[in-house]
Parts: C-alpha cells; structure tokens; sequence
C-alpha cells in the first residue's frame, strides 16, 4: 500500500499547484477521466441548438461515475459527455449499430440536475438532449454522415473520407459514428467560460453529487481511516486509450479472489478518495515529470512535494558537452577523474538548487508494465531522499563515465558522460531488440535498479556490449559513427563492471585517460592495437578512407588469439610504415617509438601467450585511440593537439 499512500500524498501536493499551471498540466480532479473528444455541440442556456465542429485529437477531462470510467463492455453512461450511442435519443432511428444507451444516460443527468448540486450549464444539456434531435442536427450540420436515413459505418465515394470518419477507430474495417463521443459548449450571458470540460464550476458541482452517492464504509488500507469503499478503480492510466487496470477485484466470473475471499472487500479496501487522487496523481506525473517510456513499460521518478526531479535515465547531453569538453581541457597524459568528478558535484548540485530540493525531501521510483490488456503491475518501487536520489545519478555518471560519441547541432563530438540507458541498450543488442520487445524490456528491468541503487553492472550485459564493439567487421563502411558510439558505450559499462563488482579479485577503478604504466597484458594489446590501427589509417590514401584496416577486420581475432594476431597484423602492417617512412619520416618514427614502448612493458610470457584477452582490452584500446587522436607528430615527437577537429567534425566521421 505504500506506493497508494504516497501517491495520494502526492496529489494533494499538486492541486495545490494547479493555480500556476496552464490547464493541460493541472492534475485532474477526483471523480472525472480522461477521453478522446470527437464532437462538439454548442447550445445556449436554454438548451437550443446553436453549432457543432469535429474535433481532431482532442483529449478532455470529463465527469464519470466509478462504474463508467472503468467501463469496457455493456452499457454505462458517463454523466455529461458521452458517446452518441448515449446522448442521442434518435440514435436508433438512424440505425445505429450498438445498443443505445440514452436512458441510463438521461436518467443519470436527472439525478444530477434534481440535486442541490445542480448546475445552469448541465441543466441546459438535460434540456436539450430531452428534445431528441442530437443525430438529426449534427447530419445537419454535416458533421454525422448518413444515407437513407442510415449512418454510414464505410466511406465508398471517390473523394477524401470527411473528418469524423477518419477520426474515428474501425471496428472490423468498419466507422461506427455512434461511437464519437460529443462534449459541450454551453453559451450564457455573461459567463466567460462555456466550454462545460474547462468550467471549475461544474466540475465542483459533480464531485459533491458523486461523492454523496454510495454508503458503503469500511477500513481504508492506505489511510487506516473508515471511509467510503471503491467498488471499481480507474483505468487509463498511461494515456486515453490505456484498459489496463493497476487494482481489479471486481470479476466475479473468474478467479480474481474466488478460492481464497468470500468477497473482493475480504482481500483489500480503499476509499473512493485514495483511489481516485492516487491515480489522477500517477496520470499527471507520467504527463510531466521523469518518465522513461519504452512502449507500455515506465519508470518515473517524482518528488512527493511535487517539485520537479531529473530523469534517471537520460543525462542532457548538451548540459554535459557545457560540462566537460575533450575538445578543450583533456588531455590524455593524466587522470581526467578528479575534475569530472568536480564538474559533476557542480552540476548535480546546481539541479538541486534550481529545483529546490531539500536533502530531505522525499522521492518515489516506480515502474510500470501491463502483461495483458486489462492488468497492470508494479515491476519497481522504491522510496528515497533527494540527497541520496541525486548521489546515485552522480554515481552513475562517475562509475559509467568515460568519452561518447553524440551529435549535438549536426556535429559529432566527444562527450565525458554515462550513456543513457536506451543507448546502453543500442549498444548491448543493437536492431535486434526491434523485434524482440520482451528482450528489451527484461534489460530495462535489470539495468534501472544500477541507475537509482547503485547496483553492480551485470556481467553477461556488459559483455555482450563488449563483443558487439569488438567485431568492426560487422558495421558497414558508413557506419564508422555507430562503431564509435557502441565502443564508448562498451567502455562505459566495462568500466562500470570493474568498479561495482563484488569480486574483490577483479574489483579495479580505470582512469579516463590514457595509463601509461598500466602493464596489464589485456591493456597493453589495445594499446597496440588502436596505433597499429593509427598506422594504416594514416597510410592510407584520400580514396581509401572507407576502407577497414587490418586491425579493424582482425580485432575479434585479435581478442581470441592475440600473440599470433599481431604477428600477422604487424606484417601486414609494412607496407603501411615503409609509406610513412617514405612521406611522413617523422610520424613513422614516432609510431614505432610507441610500439617499441608499449611491447616493452610486456612481460614475455604474456607477449607470446594465446590466452583470450578480457574486456579491459577494449579501454586500452579507445584510450590510445583517443590519445593519438589529441596528439601530433613534431619533429619526429608526439605533442599535444591545440585544438581537436575531432570533436566538431562533420557528420562523414573518421578515425
């Protein structure tokens, strides 16, 4: 009941702030839904006719009864906007498909405007809809389209399909017009507002009715209070359109509770209140705040005082390129840690700040899925405090931080950060996750408890990165970019491994630069490597710059056996340096003097040993890489770039 409780806390924090916000983004109020409006028929206060238009992608927020927002078969009519099969008396005279509904309908709105809770407005629809005309005016108007005194369910003229019917679902490749749901305008003198969906009014109006409505009282498992009990709990959760429902214990044809209950109050209660301010809250936070979608699956994240809270799962990159540029204070020869780790503090602090969080405040993790339809669960949950919300995202992007590759303004650049988690998930599987939803949703699942935990990086995931970055030969020649962007993403997560993992044998912490006296075996390779890489690249002619390099096509070789790999690429690298020896003397001096570094560093054993290389291989690899990239050759020694092309360079990318 905690994640309940919360929300309903949550909600009260947000109507407070609904003054401030513009109407889209006010949390809606109790005992009303969220649906998609078709039609809108304006009349006057005296319940005479005046117009109607079709409306295209109009979502309101209208008044509802328990049983009619969660309705999904049989007839249940909303108390004032409501489909035509509804609120039109002569429906059926023009054949209309499904079973009418207006007198449950106009009974219900009766009720309404006989009770001390009336309303002018509503009490000029009842006038109305009782003339029996709405079908006949809206043909009128052409906004319904008929013939033979029949609405059509299919558009067979030549010409374009009128507004409505293209708005409309199909059901069996077939319109069904009664199906459009009308809202209404009610124009009274003097009164600014005649939308009656936008009218504060009108709804307070039907809040006292509905909430007067009901007497059965019991214990409340949210509150601990005796209050009235909700029968049904709402839907539409995640949009308009959403069945799935979070609580359902209502069937009684099944085996919701049968078996274990008498009665679905025996399982659980919860008051009419909590459930309707929980959920009304949960709708507008995933509108507004941290939400991570992926299809029907959600994280958020949310301040229960309703402050605005980061998104867990995607850093802005354009706030980290401000943050830390390679383009100009890297430089490879030392540790970038400590002053990304300075930057970081600043930064996370200055979220605090302009959001004013308090270190106490309280935060919610949830995560949503549905597994069919109609059901939804809870896949995470979690409370926190901001100072410790904000530790864990400040530790992601330390633990995971190292240089990506994003195009920020149509230009690549290198980016210090974490990747976000859908580019983790790119570079784990890359276009197989297209057709394997269930796939990606189990990553995310596993991946968002070591953004907001600080869990350990699990190792088949980072792998998995790992060889998707080490076989270049599967990217095609324009790919260069992805190959990129995967390679720092595997970077990122290897780095991560090796920080977060519990096996104190392999437990190490990489610097982002370039570690000179690093003599693992593993390292040493990808430092060998990423220059034998160099070489050629540089070697290689202006028409040849689409070509893979010997390194590039060997490199998941290389991996597997590298003392006999390198022996072949080191051959098949003189061509190249005889080139260099030939018209760049200086930067064939150079290269050789870091391999003949690099190879010394060796212990031999490992030098001539075919053991497979591990993941470490690959941050030996991007940091030379990225260290011969921020260099250049003067005099026949290595000097530092004074500006580095490379972070701004155009979208033909090179290495």
């Amino acid at each position: 009941m905690t994640w309940l409780t919360t929300l309903y806390k949550t909600y009260d924090e947000l109507e407070k702030r609904n003054d401030t916000l513009p109407f889209e983004q006010q949390v809606m109020p109790i005992c009303h839904t969220l649906q998609n409006a078709h039609i809108h028929i304006v009349i006057n206060n005296r319940g005479e006719f005046l117009r109607a238009e079709v409306l295209e992608k109009a979502q309101i927020v209208l008044p509802a009864t328990e049983q009619s927002a969660g309705r999904s078969s049989g007839l249940c009519a909303h108390p004032l906007a409501d489909k035509i099969q509804y609120v039109a008396k002569d429906y059926a005279d023009f054949g209309g498909v499904k079973k009418p509904g207006f007198e449950l309908y106009q009974a219900q709105l009766k009720a309404w405007c006989d009770s001390e809770y009336s309303h002018p407005a509503v009490t000029a629809v009842l006038q109305y809809i009782a003339k029996g005309t709405v079908v006949a005016d809206l043909i009128a108007e052409k906004v319904l389209h008929q013939q033979d005194r029949k609405l059509l369910t299919k558009w067979q003229d030549a010409g374009e399909a009128p507004t409505l019917l293209k708005t409309l679902p199909k059901e069996k490749g077939l319109f069904d017009q009664g199906s459009a749901l009308v809202c209404w305008s009610v124009e009274t003198p003097g009164e600014p507002q005649a939308k009656t969906w936008r009218d504060p009014s009108i709804q307070q109006s039907w809040i006292a009715f509905d909430s007067q409505n009901g007497d059965n009282s019991a214990l409340c498992y949210a509150t601990g209070e005796n209050k009235l009990v909700a029968s049904n709990h709402p839907a539409k959760i995640r949009h308009s359109g959403d069945k799935a429902k979070l609580i359902s214990a209502n069937d009684k044809s099944g085996y919701t509770f049968r078996g274990r209950f008498l009665s679905n109050e025996e399982a659980c209660n919860i008051s009419f209140e909590v459930t309707q301010k929980a959920h009304n809250a949960l709708r507008c936070l995933l509108t507004k705040q941290s939400v991570f979608r992926n299809g029907d699956q959600v994280y958020l994240a949310w301040a229960v005082s309703g402050k605005t809270v980061p998104k867990a799962t995607e850093p802005d990159f354009i706030d980290f390129v401000n943050l830390l540029e390679t383009s100009n204070i890297v430089d490879h020869t030392q540790d970038l840690g400590r002053e990304y780790a300075s930057q970081l503090t600043r930064y996370f602090n200055g979220i605090k700040v302009k959001n004013q969080l308090d270190d106490n405040e309280q935060i919610a993790l949830l995560g949503l899925d549905s597994a069919t339809p109609g059901r939804m669960g809870i896949l995470y949950y979690r409370e926190t405090i901001a100072k410790e919300f904000l530790a864990r995202l400040e530790q992601w992007q330390r633990d995971l931080g190292w240089q990506q590759r994003v195009k920020i303004n149509e230009h690549w650049r290198w980016v210090y950060s974490a990747p976000s988690l859908f580019r983790v998930l790119d570079g784990v599987y890359g276009d197989v996750l297209k057709s394997a939803d269930t796939l990606k949703k189990n990553l995310i699942t596993r991946l968002y408890p070591c953004i907001v935990e600080g869990k350990s990086i699990p190792q088949d995931i980072m792998q998995s990165a790992f060889h998707r970055a080490i076989n270049r030969a599967a990217y095609k020649s324009d790919q260069t970019w992805l190959w990129l962007q995967n390679v720092g993403i595997a970077c990122s997560l290897i780095k991560g491994f090796y920080i977060r993992t519990t096996n104190s044998i392999l437990q190490k912490e990489y610097p982002m630069a370039l570690q000179q006296d690093n003599t693992s075996r593993d390292y040493l390779f990808g430092r060998l490597l990423a220059v034998a890489n160099k070489i050629e690249k540089i070697a290689l002619s202006s028409s040849e710059t689409n070509r893979l390099t010997t390194a590039e096509r060997f490199m998941t070789q290389f991996v597997n056996k590298p003392s006999d790999t390198w022996l072949n690429i080191s051959n098949a690298l003189v061509p190249y340096q005889q080139r260099l020896f030939n018209n760049y003397q200086g930067y064939d001096k150079a290269t050789k003097t870091v391999i003949s570094q690099i190879t010394d560093m060796f212990d031999p054993a490992d030098f001539t040993s075919n053991q497979k290389l591990s993941p470490e291989f690959l941050l030996g690899f991007h940091n030379q890489m990225m260290w011969l990239e921020s260099h250049k050759v003067e005099q026949g020694l290595w000097v530092k770039k004074v500006t580095d092309t490379q972070t701004t360079a155009p979208l033909e990318e090179t290495v």
